[in-house]
């Protein structure tokens, strides 16, 4: 089971995020699927995760995404990813820079019956901003 989810997890970086073929979230995640983010910050569904990973893709549209490790015990799927991309489109409000950034990221994922019911994910959002401009250097 834990290899089998381990699979699937890393398929949604693989084809979903690097390979940019958002179809495949219809196969890899389950419909009442939450996503918790940094803060408070919750998205829940297949529909708000398009939402999400596009307006990322939209300011980041070469971003690549190396899976650095990846352990699994029963339900539960942990990735450390390195994302790298250049700010080549709008972020939010913020204008692109063309800046290159990079950024780890840790991803908690819970999988059911073979797809992603839910994700807990922490990354470097302050160093993404000072990345690319939007907020000044400590």
């Amino acid at each position: 089971m834990s290899d089998a989810n381990k699979a699937v997890v890393r398929r949604w970086f693989d084809e979903g995020l690097n390979e940019k073929r958002l179809e495949v979230i219809n196969e890899l995640f389950a419909g009442g699927y939450v996503w918790h983010g940094p803060g408070e910050v919750i998205i829940n569904g297949q529909a708000g995760l398009r939402e999400m990973v596009q307006s990322y893709l939209t300011a980041f549209p070469d971003l690549r995404l190396t899976v650095e490790h990846q352990v699994a015990e029963g339900e539960y799927v942990v990735t450390k990813v390195t994302g790298r991309g250049t700010h080549n489109g709008p972020f939010g409000e913020i204008a692109p820079t063309g800046k290159a950034v990079a950024v780890t990221s840790i991803q908690i994922s819970r999988l059911e019956a073979g797809k992603i019911v839910e994700d807990w994910q922490q990354f470097d959002e302050l160093g993404m901003m000072r990345q690319i401009g939007a907020v000044p250097p400590a």
